[in-house]
């Protein structure tokens, strides 16, 4: 059973890394797939939210920091080395489209799926009316991984589900604590 959903995810992975290799994504998709040009509107979205947010702001940015650095950590220092399943820019190098450099040695699940998703559920459950902006982030950002041969399907997927589960008990913590100190007379839980 393992190796037959391997081996779809393999061929998958041939399909959007190599079939659908065109100038214009293998243009995009490096700049899409990079951290670094993530990383200054990330940090910039995070001050705005504690400078400008409000009370709102800063419990969002709290919980989005919270749930960011518990997925990174589980998914980096945890699920990779376990399952230990090596990237297709090391297992299969000769025959891929890599457009980046080949990355850590392993794979399942994608830090930047888990990470992206994980931002876009939190970020979505306070700000519900930009929640396609923040899934469709997502979705290119985990779609790069696979178009420039990092990733396997398999690994963004379960990365987005990961990420997206650590999210929701993220939030699920904060809702108990909002209405523990909501029956103790605490309005600094209260947000507009």
């Amino acid at each position: 059973m393992i190796s037959w959903l391997n081996s779809i995810d393999t061929a998958l992975f041939y399909f959007f890394n190599g079939s659908l290799s065109n100038p214009i994504f293998d243009f995009i998709m490096p700049i899409i797939t990079n951290q670094d040009y993530w990383a200054i509107p990330i940090l910039i979205l995070v001050f705005g939210l504690i400078i400008k947010g409000g009370s709102r702001g800063r419990i969002t940015a709290a919980l989005l920091i919270m749930a960011l650095v518990t997925t990174d950590a589980i998914a980096a220092q945890f699920i990779k080395p376990i399952v230990g399943r090596l990237r297709p820019s090391h297992a299969i190098i000769d025959s891929i489209n890599l457009l980046v450099h080949k990355g850590g040695k392993y794979s399942f699940v994608s830090n930047h799926a888990a990470n992206m998703f994980c931002a876009a559920t939190v970020l979505t459950y306070f700000y519900s009316k930009w929640k396609y902006v923040f899934y469709i982030s997502a979705t290119l950002v985990a779609f790069s991984r696979i178009y420039v041969g990092v990733h396997y399907p398999g690994d963004v997927i379960f990365g987005g589900l990961f990420g997206y589960g650590i999210a929701w008990m993220v939030i699920s913590l904060w809702v108990i604590v909002k209405m523990r100190e909501i029956k103790r007379g605490q309005t600094w839980v209260l947000y507009e």
